[in-house]
């Protein structure tokens, strides 16, 4: 399957610190290349892979549901924890899904970089009804959500339907994590745009409710969902970086 120019997935070798970053759902690298870009900058070992079914054609995605993109997800952590001597993971919307389920499983992170990260499945409520409704009249696919940018000179490369058998997937995979967010202790960086069309804030209120861990909210307040390709992308990648910084810092034996 060929993968749209601009999609590709990005790789930086740097220190012993490593940074997994992960893409949106029917979006692609190119939503986060700006952000792993400012981390290689600063040094860091850092991968930004292409989920399944993401960054080539919206049929191809299709093929796809949340189980194959935690998979993925699980694999570059592994290679990259095979690496490295810390691991923070950053993820953007369902990337910010995909990186609390690795938290669940791996408490030995670093740390979490969240932006805009959908978490309460709650105001999607209408959508799974009217995706299951389409489901069963043989419908494969509604208008999507990608592209919630305020800049007018960024655009980003996202399919513009969505499987609806993803969206379902996504959806239910939300409940299920959201059990297990109070396992979840490592420290926590949430980036939140308060002017996101696509996940409403009930998301990160729900993250600040139920992390164990310590969590940094940081409000954005001029770009919409798609925030680490639109205005507030420095503020974004200055804090990432800084936040990494802290929290694979060595701390000296007394």
């Amino acid at each position: 399957m060929q993968v749209l120019p601009g999609a590709e997935p990005f790789s930086a070798q740097g220190d012993d610190v490593g940074v997994l970053v992960l893409h949106g759902f029917t979006g692609s690298p190119q939503s986060m290349r700006p952000l792993a870009e400012a981390l290689a900058a600063a040094g860091r070992t850092v991968e930004l892979p292409r989920l399944p079914g993401h960054g080539t054609t919206v049929e191809d995605m299709a093929t796809t549901t949340y189980p194959d993109w935690l998979a993925a997800a699980e694999a570059a952590l592994a290679d990259l924890a095979g690496r490295t001597r810390q691991v923070v993971v950053a993820g953007l919307s369902m990337g910010g899904a995909l990186s609390l389920g690795l938290a669940v499983e791996h408490p030995e992170l670093a740390g979490l970089v969240l932006v805009n990260p959908v978490v309460d499945p709650t105001p999607f409520a209408p959508l799974v009804e009217m995706a299951t409704g389409l489901l069963e009249q043989g419908v494969d696919f509604v208008d999507g959500v990608g592209g919630d940018v305020a800049d007018p000179e960024v655009q980003e490369l996202a399919y513009d339907r969505m499987p609806v058998r993803a969206v379902l997937s996504l959806v239910s995979s939300l409940d299920q994590q959201n059990t297990r967010l109070s396992d979840i202790q490592v420290p926590t960086l949430v980036l939140h745009s308060v002017q996101d069309h696509v996940v409403p804030p009930s998301s990160v209120e729900l993250l600040q409710a139920r992390l164990a861990g310590p969590v940094e909210r940081v409000e954005l307040a001029n770009g919409f969902h798609v925030a680490t390709i639109d205005l507030d992308k420095d503020e974004i990648n200055q804090r990432a970086v800084a936040f990494v910084e802290k929290v694979t810092t060595a701390v000296p034996l007394s």
